[in-house]
Order: structure tokens, then C-alpha cells, then sequence
């Protein structure tokens, strides 16, 4: 068989010469839509379920939560395990599935599964959701919302975090390739209903009340609509609370009793925040905002790296005077030193195997024609990777053993070398023709590759 095609690839130079200038041009074009990163991601196939329950012991979360959420998942096919932990406040449930599995099909089955228990789990603790579709190596930059200097007292912590959640995280999340966009940082801004129990109970009124009061009024309601010659008119009822005088202004009934109060009667209302179990501080300029952007799962790393700056220039032409974007973490700097090193490493590396090649052969035309077989071999190589989804990165691209490429072709040409040498003494000497000469050497050129 190798016999057949290296007499094929002898006979026939001018198609040879063409698959290669195909190879060549194909392989460049392969080079540039190549996935490049620092290190390979080795994160298995995993679906994580994450619930918050605010104000819940571990126990609670155990018994309520989280095992009712395993027990639901234990038979989908391609599972290997099922993980989990439950702490105050939190469940974390991790379905792992085989490398075969397809990751959107594992969540939907995952997702159908969460319906189908959504009446085991009390409404009033906490509604599962599933993590975002990325892996260990996800982070891939982060940044702080912060205020310039002379700004300092016209912005607070809380309005770093709001303009966070509301105006750069909705812009970012749709990014290609983003996968989520993490805020954390700041004071998270809610309204506080601070009531006065000695008001509450002079009006003989619960608390229940009060929460049924701001459910009802807390909402828009859709009505039917009137014709009116060739127009019709809709009818709807805005019941959206939007401020704090929409909230003081709210009715609670009094049951069999005459009269109207108000929240504002028996509560006051401010701006508050969520509970913080922590602070984000930058340097020394005391608190800020920030976020992480995580990276879809099998996404170009540097591509979505420089599609989220891209972005940022912009959202930054949109945000309030005095704040301002800092990225603190950016994968780009490790990557290119991670490629910088492969790079330099491959360069020098294949002059050295050039040299030796060239030094031993004892000629540099052999030397040469052999070292072309290393460019095409890696043109060759990170096509496939492409085609089968492997990324270049420290391991990939910089583990090439250049000795292993090029020994089948020193083989050859040394053979060939010998045989054209030896020939050419009996040439001289008369006792062979050039076509003779040529058999020879085709002959010898197939025995060594056997």
C-alpha cells in the first residue's frame, strides 16, 4: 500500500503539488478560526442547580430542597454522579454526565425533571434554577464600578450596584459567548418597609395584612377594549409601584370596619439594601461594584475576550458622569504569555531540528526538503483540532515532538541520497543510464519506508 503511494506521489508531482498548495491554504485559513487559550479545559459534563432560600437553616434546605431535587434526577441517562451541599440559605445540587452527552440535552432533561417536583418544594422557599452553561475556566474577565475622583459624594454604593444590575450587566449578557455575567459588590437597593407595631395593632391589623395589601396593588391588570369607529381603544389599569409615594399611598381594608389606612399610617418607607455578607473594595478608594464574565462552555476565549472590551468602550459612552469601568482581571495577558511561550518554543525548535537535519545529511537542499514536512504536518494537525473541537493552548500545541514528524522523511530522502550518490559513481563510470538510475531509486525509496 505505502509502496503504491509513494510511487503515485513520484509519478504524478504536478497533483501532488496541488494537494499540498490546498493543504497549505486550507490549514492557514484553519489557523485563524483555531480556539486559542491558555491551558486545556478538562471540566466534565455538568448541570448544576442552585436554589436560594433566604432565611433557611441547612437542615431545612436538606430535607426540602435538595433531596427532593436528586431523587428526581437520579435515573436520566449518561449519569455518572450527583453531588450536592446545602448551607444557610443555599442548595447546590451538581449532575455530572459522561463526555458523550450533549450539555443542552442534559439541562432540558434537567429542567423537565424541576417541573415535574415544583409541588414537593414550598413556593414559599425557593424556586431551583439552573447554572449558567460554563466550566471551571469561565472567569474570564472581571471589573469594578467605581466612582472618578471629585465624584465620590454624588454616587453611593448602592447606586454603583444598581447602575451595575441595570445598565452595564443587561448590555454585556449579550455578548456572544457570554454566558453570564456575575454581579457582586456594593449594596443591592430594595424599599423597607419599616412598620410600627404599635400603630399595627391600634388598627388591628396583621402582618398578613400588610403583605396581601402590597401583593394586590403591586401589579397591572388588562381589561377588554372599546371600538370607537374604525379605532379601538384598549383598556388597562397600571398598578406598578414606582416609587416610594406609590408604596405610602397603598389601602389596607379593614375587615367590618369602616375607614381607609394607609402604609403610610402605620410604616415608613425607605430606601434599604439585602443583607451583605461582604464587601468589595478597590485598592484604597473604599467600597465599589463589580462582576465576572463567564464564558460559555466550548467558546473562543480571546475572541470573546475582545468582543466584552469591545463592548465596554461602549456602555462606558452611556453611564452618568463620574463612573467609570476598571477591569482588574483580563485571561488575555495569560493566554498570550501561554502562546507567546508555545510559540517561541515551536520557532526554536524547528530551527534546531533544521540545523541537525541539514548538519547530518550533509546536504541542505535534503535538510530543507525534509523540515518542509513540519509546517505541513502542523497545517495538517490543527485543522483536525478544529474538526474535533480541541483547542490550542500550552499542552496541545507546545507537547509537538519535531524529531517523531520528521523521521519518516529522513528515512526516505537518506535513502534516496545514498541511492543518487552511489548511482552517479557507476553513472560516471558508464555502467548505468539515467533511467536505470531512476528505477533504482524509486525502489529504494519504497523498501526503506517498509
Amino acid at each position: 500500500m505505502l509502496n503504491k503511494i509513494i510511487e503515485f506521489s513520484i509519478k504524478n508531482k504536478l497533483i501532488i503539488g496541488l494537494m499540498t498548495i490546498a493543504l497549505i491554504g486550507y490549514g492557514t485559513y484553519q489557523v485563524t478560526q483555531l480556539p486559542i487559550d491558555a491551558v486545556p479545559d478538562i471540566t466534565n459534563n455538568q448541570v448544576q442547580v442552585i436554589t436560594t432560600a433566604p432565611s433557611y437553616g441547612a437542615l431545612d434546605i436538606e430535607r426540602l430542597i435538595t433531596f427532593p431535587i436528586e431523587q428526581a434526577n437520579s435515573n436520566i441517562s449518561g449519569l455518572k454522579e450527583i453531588r450536592s451541599f446545602s448551607r444557610f440559605g443555599l442548595s447546590l445540587v451538581t449532575i455530572v454526565f459522561d463526555d458523550e452527552t450533549d450539555i443542552y440535552w442534559a439541562r432540558q432533561q434537567v429542567s423537565e425533571r424541576l417541573i415535574d417536583i415544583q409541588n414537593q418544594i414550598p413556593a414559599s422557599i425557593g424556586t431551583p434554577s439552573l447554572g449558567p452553561i460554563t466550566t471551571g475556566l469561565g472567569e474570564i474577565y472581571q471589573y469594578v464600578v467605581k466612582t472618578k475622583k471629585g465624584y465620590e459624594n454624588k454616587f453611593s454604593t448602592t447606586d454603583l450596584r444598581t447602575i451595575q444590575d441595570w445598565v452595564i450587566r443587561r448590555q454585556l449578557i449579550g455578548v456572544e459567548g457570554v454566558a453570564e455575567v456575575s454581579s457582586f459588590g456594593g449594596k443591592l437597593k430594595q424599599y423597607e418597609i419599616a412598620i410600627n407595631t404599635d400603630k399595627l395593632h391600634a388598627q388591628n391589623i396583621t402582618i398578613n395584612d400588610v403583605f396581601n395589601a402590597l401583593e394586590r396593588n403591586n401589579q397591572n391588570t388588562g381589561g377588554a377594549f372599546i371600538e370607537k369607529g374604525p379605532t379601538i381603544l384598549s383598556i388597562r389599569t397600571e398598578g406598578l409601584i414606582e416609587n416610594i409615594a406609590d408604596i405610602e399611598n397603598i389601602a389596607i381594608p379593614l375587615e367590618g370596619r369602616s375607614g381607609i389606612v394607609f402604609i403610610k399610617d402605620i410604616a415608613s418607607i425607605n430606601i434599604g439594601a439585602a443583607t451583605r455578607y461582604g464587601a468589595l473594595g478597590y485598592n484604597d478608594e473604599g467600597e465599589v461594584a463589580g462582576a465576572i464574565v463567564m464564558m460559555l462552555k466550548g467558546a473562543n476565549s480571546s475572541e470573546v475576550i475582545k468582543k466584552v472590551k469591545d463592548r465596554i468602550k461602549q456602555i462606558q459612552k452611556t453611564l452618568p458622569e463620574g463612573i467609570e469601568i476598571e477591569p482588574f482581571l483580563d485571561r488575555t495577558k495569560m493566554v498570550n504569555n501561554a502562546i507567546g511561550t508555545v510559540e517561541k518554543n515551536l520557532l526554536e525548535g524547528a530551527l534546531i531540528v533544521i540545523f541537525v537535519l541539514v548538519l547530518f545529511l550533509g546536504n541542505f537542499r535534503a535538510g530543507l526538503i525534509v523540515a518542509s514536512v513540519i509546517p505541513l504536518a502542523m497545517l495538517f494537525a490543527i485543522s483536525l483540532m478544529n474538526l474535533f473541537g480541541v483547542s490550542g493552548n500550552l499542552m496541545s500545541l507546545g507537547a509537538l515532538d519535531f524529531g517523531l514528524i520528521v523521521d519518516g522523511a529522513v528515512i526516505i530522502v537518506e535513502a534516496v541520497m545514498h541511492q543518487l550518490y552511489h548511482n552517479n559513481k557507476l553513472k560516471k563510470a558508464g555502467l548505468l543510464n539515467q533511467n536505470q538510475m531512476d528505477d533504482m531509486v524509486h525502489q529504494s525509496a519504497g523498501k526503506n519506508d517498509e
